[in-house]
């Protein structure tokens, strides 16, 4: 099959990029590489899938000099004519949107950044794929939309309606207009709730990648609520496996679909929401103990209270991915930060301008 990816340069976007190539499809993957974090990460990434780093020609579409079925293309998702003009020209049988303004945190201090391209991006998505009839959308959520919920394990069918960061609320509206158009234009959309991903090539700002470098250096880690925090960690390639798996099926409408007792989930319209976590929440006191061992070196920890817009836990029931595909995660909390760790330490060590 033909896949667009957008935010390919990014963590998830990068592995699932790998991942589809290695199965034999092709694939288009477009990126805005915006400078968030550090854009050498990124540009580091579409290196090891053979795309160069000549930005002059990054507008163009510059095929792989690895893999005979990639090209990327540098665009921005708030650029709807181009972006329009792609998906038309396509045809693709799947796009695979990923690219988004990440970070809870960031979001209170640059809340028009997440208008921009969660709200006004996604909406450009889903119009390109309504115009061209695109087979399926499948889009990421995150497991930040249920705010305030504290019953665990988090369950598709729980309500959503109280985030606490635009950040979250950005990907709260994203599930209501892909709905919006899966009822109105019968496009098929799924959306995927990520835990807490890490692994290898992750994003340097999130905690764990903060806390390997910390650690290294000699530095200090702050450890928010005082360490009394739970995550639903889950590794990079489990989260990979658990989308193409979604990806494979077209959701179409549930005609036993109750709307007197509406579940949240699925619809009359061809929409599907999953969570895709661990379903095994780990203590971040022994997260940190686990990555400490990993890296071979203690962490010096600053304890500090809750951080505006963190919750206590999170905790996902993937039940649902499991019956709809077979999916479970396979990579145990100390095999994937070993892995990471590993990754970290080799990238740490390598000569200044090498790969």
């Amino acid at each position: 099959m033909t896949h667009l990816v957008t935010g390919a340069a990014g963590f998830i976007g990068f592995h699932l990029v790998k991942a589809l190539l290695a199965k034999g499809d092709e694939v288009v993957g477009i990126d805005s590489i915006n400078d968030y974090y550090d854009t050498t990460l990124k540009i580091d990434r579409l290196s090891q899938l053979g795309i160069g780093s000549d930005a002059e020609t990054w507008s163009l579409p510059i095929r792989s000099s690895r893999h005979a079925g990639l090209k990327f293309i540098r665009m921005r998702l708030e650029d709807a004519g181009s972006l329009a003009a792609l998906v038309a020209g396509g045809p693709f049988d799947r796009v695979i949107n990923l690219a988004a303004q990440a970070g809870v945190r960031y979001s209170i201090e640059n809340p028009r950044a997440y208008v921009d391209a969660n709200l006004v991006g996604f909406l450009n998505v889903l119009e390109a794929c309504r115009s061209a009839k695109t087979p399926h959308l499948v889009y990421a959520s995150s497991s930040s939309i249920y705010g305030m919920n504290e019953s665990r394990p988090f369950r598709v069918g729980d309500h959503t309606d109280h985030p606490i960061s635009l950040y979250a609320a950005t990907k709260k509206a994203n599930e209501l207009m892909a709905h919006a158009y899966s009822a109105l234009y019968d496009l098929p959309t799924t959306g995927l709730r990520f835990f807490t991903v890490y692994g290898p090539w992750g994003r340097p700002d999130m905690a764990y990648f903060k806390f390997a470098k910390a650690i290294l250096s000699g530095g200090t880690i702050d450890v928010y609520n005082n360490g009394d925090m739970l995550r639903d960690f889950t590794y990079i390639d489990d989260i990979v496996d658990g989308i193409i798996k979604a990806t494979a099926r077209i959701p179409a409408g549930d005609p036993s679909w109750n709307p007197a007792n509406p579940d949240p989930g699925s619809s009359r319209a061809p929409y599907r929401v999953y969570n895709i976590g661990n379903n095994n929440p780990v203590a971040l006191g022994r997260f940190i103990a686990l990555l400490e061992k990993s890296l071979g070196r203690p962490a010096l920890k600053n304890f500090l209270p809750m951080q505006a817009g963190d919750v206590h836990a999170t905790e996902a029931d993937v039940s649902a991915l499991e019956r709809d595909f077979g999916w479970r995660p396979t990579t145990s909390i100390e095999e994937g930060l070993k892995r990471f760790a590993d990754w970290f330490l080799s990238r740490e060590a390598r000569p200044t301008g090498k790969q």
